[in-house]
């Protein structure tokens, strides 16, 4: 038996978020999963419903020396985005300058994994959809900020934020970019995501690559929900 309030592993995350998900329409549902960690997650929900998965590429702009913690985040969207962690910024006294140069020094590795993700394909489109906003949780929020932007510059209809663990002041604070939040703990004080999974080993990519080909081998309508 694990400690209450924690998790096994992703995939049993995934399977405690299924059973608390609003009532959901196959056709015209995407699950949108924060990569890599959060691929595992979605690609649960997404079997459980038969939806199709995709990725959306973000990196994380850690703190120089300390790169668990979150300066802010950098997007691969339509227009790529820079979202700051601002409280973290002013400590370490870093302006938009210095914040934009460790951006940049994140893009090779953004390339790299669209290439490896996406192997050519456009991502899966959004318009007028719901769309279920996965991860395997949010500390500060600074990247899940960035991923409802760019989700929300491709026009869905309704956003489901759906997280296994985040602290209540950072949900409080995500809460007015989306439609609906499903996240299972709150903790108050919070101590890391991996801290509430028994299992919390890395994903690597190869991992992702199959989950997306797995999730979309009976979805190749364009992101219309399964067959």
């Amino acid at each position: 038996m694990f400690g209450v309030g924690h998790f096994r592993s992703r995939e049993d995350a995934g399977h405690q978020l299924c059973d608390h998900m609003p009532d959901i329409d196959p056709l015209s549902t995407v699950v949108v999963a924060l990569p890599r960690g959060g691929v595992p997650v979605g690609a649960v929900i997404a079997e459980r419903f038969r939806l199709p998965l995709d990725v959306l590429l973000i990196r994380k702009i850690g703190v120089p020396g300390h790169r668990e913690l979150a300066l802010g985040a950098v997007s691969d969207g339509e227009k790529q985005e820079i979202t700051v962690n601002e409280d973290v910024a002013a400590a370490l006294r870093l302006d938009s300058d210095d914040i934009r140069e460790l951006a940049e020094r994140e893009l090779p590795e953004l390339e790299r994994r669209r290439q490896l993700f996406m192997r050519g394909r456009p991502p899966i489109p959004l318009n007028g959809k719901t769309v279920v906003l996965a991860d395997d949780g949010v500390a500060t929020g600074a990247t899940m900020r960035s991923a409802i932007r760019i989700v929300r510059q491709r026009q869905p209809e309704h956003i489901i934020l759906a997280l296994p663990v985040a602290p209540r002041s950072t949900l409080a604070m995500l809460r007015p970019d989306v439609d609906e939040v499903v996240c299972l703990l709150q903790p108050e004080p919070f101590i890391s995501v991996g801290s509430y999974f028994s299992d919390f080993g890395q994903v690597d990519n190869l991992e992702v690559v199959d989950l997306l080909r797995r999730c979309n081998r009976n979805n190749d309508n364009g992101g219309k929900g399964a067959a």
